[in-house]
């Protein structure tokens, strides 16, 4: 597994809202050790028996925190994230949508160059099956396996694990990445640490059409990946001129079609699954 694990001490920005409380719950209950919350002006305050603090710097000043999970409204979502980076908590989690791409853009930058790993915004989250969920992913389906698999789209993530999960093989680490224009950790960002997990010994890819994280993905396997990946691409039969789905599913000229990612994924020797039951043949086939 990668990331996290169930030693990973979480903090929960926005705890006592209603997401924040209603996932900090689900999270509870699937085993992630929630150390502390955040929400300015409730500081005292107990949730599900976990302190509240008004500032990550004062959370952070009382206990040890390993990774922050963000659920505060897009107006604010960026900066909270760019707090639990000045705080010094390697790896930051945004569960937010509709952010504003300005404020991703600055944000993006900013946390990377504190040395803090951010996912998302507009993302589900990251599970080690069995072990620990940072996230809002339905945890029953994440079994305890051999593949990584890293994800643009939420509901796509979830029917891949439980297939997985059903045909015996299950996952390591689930990393939703999050289908926006700007995110903070890509599938080249991450592939990398798949690859040198030892219980990983397969990478499922899911992307979608826009963009050209997936063009940029095949090229580092070509160049580097010594475990098999099966890919697979959502909207392929998307209209030529029609968004769908995601803010991030934009086609420029050329880039970001499903053609030109079929056409990165077939010279990096990437086999691309027409439905997720497919997936997890060719990931049988691949593993022998």
């Amino acid at each position: 597994m990668i990331l996290v694990n169930r030693d990973t001490r979480v903090l929960v920005q926005g705890i006592t809202g209603r997401e924040g409380q209603f996932h900090t719950q689900q999270m509870l209950a699937y085993g992630t050790k929630i150390v502390a919350g955040v929400t300015p002006g409730k500081g005292g305050a107990e949730v599900l028996g976990v302190p509240v603090y008004d500032t990550v710097k004062e959370a952070v000043a009382n206990h040890e925190v390993d990774a922050s999970i963000i659920f505060v409204p897009a107006p604010m979502a960026a900066d909270a994230a760019l707090e639990a980076a000045h705080a010094g908590i390697p790896l930051i989690v945004l569960i937010t949508e509709g952010i504003p791409t300005l404020d991703m853009v600055k944000a993006v930058e900013e946390i990377k160059a504190l040395g803090s790993r951010l996912i998302g915004g507009n993302c589900p989250g990251i599970i080690s099956a069995e072990e620990t969920k940072i996230g809002i992913m339905p945890g029953h389906v994440f079994k305890r396996g051999r593949v990584g698999l890293i994800s643009r789209s939420g509901t796509l993530t979830y029917e891949a694990a439980a297939a997985l999960s059903q045909a015996g093989l299950g996952t390591t680490t689930t990393v939703g990445i999050g289908g926006d224009p700007v995110i903070g950790t890509t599938f080249k960002d991450l592939l990398p640490l798949f690859n040198e997990d030892p219980e990983t010994e397969a990478v499922v890819l899911i992307g979608e059409i826009g963009g050209s994280d997936e063009e940029e993905a095949a090229e580092w396997v070509k160049a580097h990946m010594k475990k098999p990946v099966v890919g697979f691409i959502g909207g392929r039969s998307a209209p030529k001129g029609k968004r769908m789905g995601h803010a991030g599913a934009i086609i420029m000229g050329n880039v970001g079609t499903p053609e030109s990612k079929l056409r990165a994924f077939a010279e990096a020797g990437i086999p691309v699954a027409d439905t997720i039951d497919e997936i997890v043949e060719l990931v049988k086939k691949a593993l022998g």
